[in-house]
């Protein structure tokens, strides 16, 4: 794929629940081997955006195009399969699995171009999983599950991996930890889509930036672009 081509690529997606509408034509790019943001306020369709891209919500309407690959309305193991990680927003570990076992059971075999994801190299990435690979995961603290469920994600080897809520009820050291593992998966090479509450650190990550309003993009740019706009950011990211 040349790397002027985005990895993942989103065109007029429509999508709801039950009939009814949620997305109204969302539009987004994430770059080959870069970050993009998505931004917007709460029940803006951030979340009903992912559950499409992973095939958990089935598109009305659209384009979702990944590696060159469309996979609108594409089983959620397939997608899995294709190279996208997906860590949920509430992380969703498995309580009664250990921190070990969550790991081992998500886990894929490498693919070409990215450095393969084991135990060791997560253990590695999150020193405090080792220290707990015995406990269960209803035993973990919100940032410890937060670490397991990023750890899950990467052991599945994706070419793209999702954020929903990053740093959601976090306290502010393990934030800063969250953000850093960020930033050092993304100079390994993984692509990224997250999304976070914290525009000012996002800003400094990210090479692109999209904020939804009512199920529609009505921002997509750089983070200088949206940090130079405060009228986009007044109007689409205040509370």
């Amino acid at each position: 794929m040349s790397p002027s081509v985005p990895l993942l690529s989103v065109r007029g997606l429509k999508a709801g629940y039950g009939g009814a509408p949620v997305l109204f034509g969302v539009e987004l790019e994430v770059p080959e081997r870069g970050i993009l943001a998505l931004l917007g306020r709460n029940g803006m369709g951030k979340t009903t955006t992912v559950r499409a891209i992973m095939g958990l919500v089935t598109p009305q309407s659209g384009e979702i195009v990944f590696a060159d690959a469309a996979m609108a309305g594409a089983p959620p193991h397939r997608i899995a399969r294709a190279g996208i990680g997906l860590v949920p927003e509430g992380r969703q570990v498995f309580p009664t699995l250990t921190v070990e076992e969550n790991l081992v059971a998500t886990s894929a075999p490498a693919r070409a171009g990215l450095p393969a994801w084991t135990l060791e190299r997560v253990y590695g990435l999150f020193p405090r999983l080792a220290e707990r690979r015995g406990h269960y995961g209803n035993k973990l603290s919100g940032g410890e599950q937060q670490m397991l469920a990023i750890g899950r994600a990467l052991m599945t080897n994706p070419r793209l991996l999702i954020l929903d809520e990053a740093t959601e009820g976090l306290a502010p050291l393990i934030r800063a930890e969250i953000w850093a593992v960020i930033r050092t998966l993304k100079g390994e090479g993984l692509s990224i889509l997250v999304i976070d509450k914290h525009v000012d650190v996002l800003a400094g990550l990210a090479d692109r930036m999209a904020v939804l309003e009512k199920g529609r993009t009505v921002f997509a740019g750089t983070p200088a672009e949206l940090m130079a706009d405060p009228q986009v950011r007044a109007a689409y990211l205040s509370v």
